[in-house]
């Protein structure tokens, strides 16, 4: 198991502003990756009542289970490697998988066969250190739509928010409030 807290500042961009930041840190397309997020919950949406989410990552062949919770500062994200034959159980036969973060779940009061995935996210991602975190630019489809983002991730909030606030003043690119993708994607699934 690997456990970290997350600290990571968000702005969604326009297409042109998008490209804006290719051009700027001279990135090629070949540089992005590909991956799939699949997105669980209770019928009753018992984690994102509890501001928290769950994922199956699949990139570059390998599947990741997170688990991201409320903390002090930031997200407390979980991450559990497991065999793409779990993922598929999960995904498709309502399986959860074996380990530490069905011991969470259990914690939660939440009983782990109310799982169900409720959808993907895929995702054209370039990330790169920039100062002292990752700068991170996501193309990103689901349910018909597709948005544009740039992500910092930080270990120290203050001085990733003046780094990612700075960046964003010189290529002038406004400010916006900007909800993580769990939150826009079921926003999109429940706007069908």
């Amino acid at each position: 198991m690997n456990q970290h807290i997350e600290i990571e500042f968000k702005n969604l961009l326009s297409e042109k502003e998008f490209r804006q930041l290719i051009e700027y840190f001279q990135l090629g397309a070949s540089n992005f990756k590909t991956q799939k997020n699949h997105y669980f919950d209770t019928l009753g949406f018992t984690l994102k009542n509890q501001d928290s989410a769950l994922r199956i990552r699949e990139k570059n062949g390998r599947y990741e289970l997170t688990l991201k919770q409320p903390a002090t500062e930031g997200l407390l994200e979980t991450n559990q490697d497991i065999p793409e034959e779990t993922a598929y159980a999960f995904l498709n036969h309502h399986t959860f998988p074996d380990g530490e973060i069905q011991h969470l779940i259990l914690e939660c009061g939440i009983d782990p066969k109310d799982f169900a995935c409720f959808g993907t996210l895929k995702t054209d991602r370039l990330e790169f250190p920039y100062k002292e975190g990752l700068l991170v630019l996501d193309h990103s489809s689901y349910m018909n739509q597709e948005d544009f983002e740039l992500e910092y991730e930080v270990t120290d909030a203050k001085a990733g928010k003046k780094n990612f606030l700075t960046l964003l003043e010189t290529l002038q690119i406004p400010v916006r409030e900007t909800e993580n993708k769990v939150k826009r994607f079921y926003r999109a699934k429940f706007q069908e």
